[in-house]
């Protein structure tokens, strides 16, 4: 099994962090709902379900990331951006007990994933449980074929009728290097 950087545990530890903070922000949506302050109960009850669920996604992909899984990057990602997002918000309206945490965390989340460390760790092909990626084929140059000379046999091309051509230009006879186009023009 190959060592994961800390950076990458950091960066797990990170959004794990996020899942707990969006967990708790549910369940007292959730204490509100019961407690009448919500503005709709249907909508309390919706947005402390949603929380939960995301909650829950959330701590998934940072299970993922601990075990270096390539998956986990842009989700990670994502989570860290929209975080970043929110603590601004809460910035502007003056809320910095929240906004500022949130946005250090926003910003170290995105730092220890993207420290070189961590994008090797999730760019390696996985150690166990599959295949390495293969190169790309490379195209092989074909030789044109060429009309054999000598006696037709029973049954050759000169005893079945020319086969239908299209409007596309025959082949030359002289072979190109791989990789090349005939002009066009």
């Amino acid at each position: 099994m190959q060592q994961r950087p800390p950076s990458l545990l950091g960066a797990a530890a990170v959004q794990a962090a996020d899942a707990v903070i969006v967990l708790v922000a549910s369940v007292l949506a959730g204490v509100d709902t019961v407690a009448g302050q919500s503005y709709q109960e249907g909508s309390g009850i919706a947005l402390t379900l949603i929380g939960i669920g995301t909650a829950v996604a959330l701590a998934w992909v940072a299970v993922g990331l601990s075990r270096a899984r390539r998956w986990s990057r842009t989700p990670t990602a994502l989570t860290q951006l929209f975080v970043g997002i929110v603590s601004i918000y809460l910035l502007q309206g003056h809320r910095y007990a929240w906004g500022v945490p949130l946005l250090l965390l926003a910003c170290a989340g995105m730092a220890l994933l993207l420290v070189p460390a961590s994008l090797r760790a999730l760019a390696a092909p996985r150690a166990r449980g599959g295949p390495a990626p293969q190169p790309p084929p490379q195209a092989k140059a074909v030789p044109p074929k060429t009309a054999k000379s000598g006696p037709a046999k029973s049954g050759s091309a000169k005893n079945q009728p020319p086969a239908k051509t299209s409007s596309a230009k025959a082949p030359s006879a002289k072979p190109r290097p791989a990789g090349k186009r005939p002009a066009r023009g």
